[in-house]
């Protein structure tokens, strides 16, 4: 997909919905603007397509219904707020579906269920047997027991993972901006929405900023990355104003609405997809110029003689990241031995593996197969 007029013809979106658009900036949630988004999924539902909804807002909710005035600065505070808020938001999105004759179901996740290998699988086949189903899967972030969610995550990241899991066409970020602009609309009158993008434009790097709202973790930055990381699975993301009439119905009709970051890469296999998608890697090895070389232009598979240094406490098949001598990232994988046995390899030949380490598990450190560019 690479314009406006093909959006009619995709079959499978990911929603999401920012905290500050859904609560009315901490005022509750606003019932009147879930119902009218709800109303406008239900059509795309009963049209035979699939949709998932990503929603923020535990937090907010929460915070409203104890009338807390700011976010609370612990983790524990926040876990609190997102368990008491998850209760009012998933009510409101049970009954509002229910209105339209669909089922929801509550999908709960965390980073590490998607960096698991098996739980990601069965996190994919869920969601996939729920879609097969018509249920709309309602996913959250496990803000309620997952520390790092609430410390670095964002649902704008989690949402473009969720894209990946599914295979989606679509990633539509709904948040209370109209879109991404060359420069701040809210200091600059004349600040001119950016229509259509290729996703890896360096320039949008200059446009986005951080949140101001202060209820959500997001921002544009955060939306720019989470488009780049969808992009891996060929989705295209759309950020657009949630609060725009009729923001969903006009979108799947191909109107010209917000921004459209059009992704130029061809979909990756699925594993290469979830690799991409680990935000935590367990260790570290620095390449020389010429495994650098190797891994970016030829495709091949890792070997312990272009490794000059190791760092960390990884385990075999652990994911680690693969950086160049200047600490750029460069690739990520699953690592054939662990941090010990790397260290004692490291710069040798793959022929002297049996004899320094006794063993051999695999001739390379890190499979080709088990390897993405990042």
């Amino acid at each position: 997909m690479n314009s406006r007029n093909q959006i009619p013809s995709t079959r499978r979106w990911v929603v999401k919905i920012g905290s500050a658009l859904l609560t009315g900036d901490g005022k509750g949630l606003d019932q009147q603007a879930l119902a009218s988004w709800v109303e406008q999924m239900a059509a795309w539902v009963a049209a035979g397509r699939e949709l998932v909804l990503v929603s923020s807002g535990a937090v907010a909710e929460g915070m409203s219904r104890m009338g807390w005035q700011q976010r609370p600065s612990t983790i524990h505070g926040l876990q609190a707020a997102a368990a008491i808020g998850q209760m009012g938001l998933v009510q409101a999105y049970e009954t509002c579906f229910q209105k339209h004759g669909l089922h929801t179901a509550q999908v709960l996740l965390t980073h590490d269920d998607l960096t698991n290998r098996q739980r990601y699988l069965n996190a994919r086949s869920t969601l996939r047997t729920l879609l097969a189903l018509g249920v709309v899967p309602v996913v959250n972030e496990n803000d309620t027991v997952a520390n790092d969610e609430l410390r670095f995550g964002d649902n704008d990241t989690l949402a473009a993972m969720v894209a990946n899991l599914i295979e989606a066409d679509l990633l539509l970020l709904l948040t209370d901006q109209e879109g991404l602009f060359d420069s701040d609309p809210r200091s600059n009158p004349n600040a001119r929405l950016i229509n259509e993008s290729p996703v890896d434009n360096p320039e949008l790097d200059g446009f986005a900023g951080g949140s101001r709202a202060g209820l959500g973790r997001g921002g544009m930055v955060t939306k720019l990355r989470a488009a780049r990381l969808a992009a891996r699975s060929g989705t295209t993301t759309i950020i657009a104003s949630g609060a725009s009439e009729r923001v969903l119905s006009r979108i799947a009709a191909g109107e010209e609405v917000g921004t459209l970051l059009v992704s130029n890469q061809e979909p990756q296999a699925a594993r290469k997809r979830w690799l991409a998608g680990h935000l935590q890697v367990q260790g570290r090895l620095t390449l020389d110029t010429g495994a650098v070389q190797v891994l970016c232009n030829s495709g091949r598979s890792l070997l312990a003689v272009g490794v000059k240094a190791v760092d960390g406490g990884f385990v075999r098949g652990e994911v680690v990241s693969c950086v160049d001598e200047q600490g750029r990232e460069v690739a990520r994988g699953l690592v054939n031995y662990n941090a010990q046995e790397s260290r004692r390899i490291m710069g040798l030949s793959s022929s002297a593996i049996q004899e320094i380490l006794g063993y051999v598990n695999e001739e390379e450190l890190i499979h080709r197969d088990n390897l993405v560019l990042v």
